[in-house]
């Protein structure tokens, strides 16, 4: 999941960041709204979710809101103030504000919010995966393969979901990048080689190489 954060106060943006980028999620951040506004009409595809400060240089997080609900742009918005009456509270959720939460909060709270505004009904997102003898669970984010757990780093662990998401759809490099790493990574980087080699690597009992195919001159495809 890869998540935008609108925020003025740089020091709380890059800690926001740090400590998504650590429960596995990716994530950028910006310091105005005009720039945030024009980033997600741009890019509204990129990104999962939105944290959104209602105080914001140049246009404010309401105005904001409000013209990408306008604009019929659904992604989940959490807005963050320090204003904490029961007025700003309605105004906030009134303009399209999926949730509200007010500083100084602490970070275990955000994730919790993220998380439940990011999960999807059964039908449409399943929590268990199975497929080739992997079976893995999102809320867990446990990962056995014929029965035998594998540990995955945070980032191969994303990759894992994502395909087994995508099963026998043709990923190119750009879009893995796009869906698993920040707004600014290179991506002439060859960070996504390097991780399906290392998935290989680990779900090889049952050749990892015909799970995880090599689309020549493209990207890979998960075995269907």
């Amino acid at each position: 999941m890869r998540i935008l954060i609108i925020e003025d106060n740089e020091k709380l943006a890059k800690s926001i960041k740090k400590g998504l980028e650590q429960e596995g999620y990716a994530a950028d951040y910006l310091l105005d709204g005009e720039t945030g506004q024009r980033r997600i009409e741009a890019n509204s595809e990129d990104y999962d979710l939105i944290i959104l400060d209602l105080m914001l240089p140049k246009t404010d997080g309401l105005t904001v809101c409000k013209n990408w609900r306008k604009r019929d742009i659904l992604l989940p918005i959490i807005m963050l103030t320090a204003r904490d009456t029961t007025e700003d509270k309605i105004l906030g959720l009134d303009c399209g504000a999926d949730d509200y939460l007010i500083k100084p909060f602490s970070f275990d709270e955000l994730a919790a919010r993220i998380r439940a505004l990011l999960r999807r009904p059964v039908a449409v997102m399943p929590v268990g995966l199975s497929r080739h003898g992997i079976n893995l669970n999102s809320v867990t984010r446990r990962v056995s393969y014929f029965d035998v757990e594998i540990k995955l780093t945070l980032k191969e662990y994303s990759l894992l979901e994502y395909f087994m998401r995508h099963p026998g759809q043709v990923l190119n490099r750009e879009q893995i990048l796009n869906s698993l790493w920040d707004f600014a990574f290179d991506s002439f980087s060859n960070i996504v080689d390097v991780h399906v080699k290392n998935l290989r690597k680990k779900f090889a009992k049952n050749d990892g190489k015909k799970l995880f195919e090599t689309i020549h001159g493209v990207g890979y495809r998960f075995k269907e």
